[in-house]
């Protein structure tokens, strides 16, 4: 029996990504980065700080990271304060947080994003009494595809990885959930580019075709 379930945020709670996207898309032709659609999906899942240290190590941008990862934050942060639309949940995705409490499972969101973000997520989302921790991927050393802020979010949650189940969007994600000894549940997103998330333990395109038995029973 699973005890368990880790959500990713964006992508999986929210549809954030083409935001993201668009957003950094800016900040590239700012700073005279040529990065093509295909390499910004790469990205999908890993945090910021990995994101922007490759960008300026591949062209030569005469920035430190801090000072882009800054600037990245810093423009996301203040559009979604901005327009209450941009923070919406996923079909579905509410309903099956709401059930899986009911059912006295552990729940947790570990995200890439900054942990104001994600706190700021949750409760536009009304879900924050929901959730028992929320992890950010500056909490950990390494980001997305390794397991560290999975494992960091299982040893929160008190529960021991095999009974831990993950449900994301991207192919880091998802390798870094099976690098941990979790259970995956990729769902496929359109809008978070072409990832492959085959290697997950079961395939949804819509919440609709989950709910708690199906999770027991992955």
């Amino acid at each position: 029996m699973f005890e368990a379930v880790i959500f990713d945020m964006d992508g999986v709670l929210i549809d954030s990504e083409p935001l993201h996207l668009e957003l950094e898309e800016e900040i590239f032709k700012e700073i005279g980065a040529n990065v093509s659609l295909e390499e910004h999906n790469s990205f999908v899942g890993t945090t910021s700080h990995y994101m922007w240290e490759y960008v300026i190590n591949k062209y030569n941008i005469p920035h430190t990271v801090d000072e882009l990862v800054e600037m990245d934050r810093k423009r996301y942060f203040e559009y979604i304060l901005k327009h209450d639309d941009a923070v919406k949940p996923i079909e579905g995705v509410d309903e099956l947080v709401k059930e899986l409490y009911s059912k006295k499972m552990r729940l947790a969101v570990a995200s890439s994003s900054p942990i104001e973000v994600i706190k700021l997520v949750v409760k536009r989302l009304k879900l924050e009494s929901y959730f028992d921790e929320l992890v950010s991927g500056d909490f950990v050393k390494r980001s997305k595809p390794y397991p560290d802020i999975f494992l960091y979010a299982s040893e929160k949650l008190n529960v021991v990885p095999e009974k831990c189940i993950v449900i994301e969007d991207s192919n880091n994600g998802v390798m870094a959930a099976k690098s941990a000894g979790m259970k995956v549940v990729g769902f496929i997103n359109p809008n978070s580019g072409n990832q492959d998330i085959n290697m997950a333990d079961v395939v949804i395109r819509s919440f609709s075709e989950l709910n708690y038995e199906k999770l027991q029973n992955i």
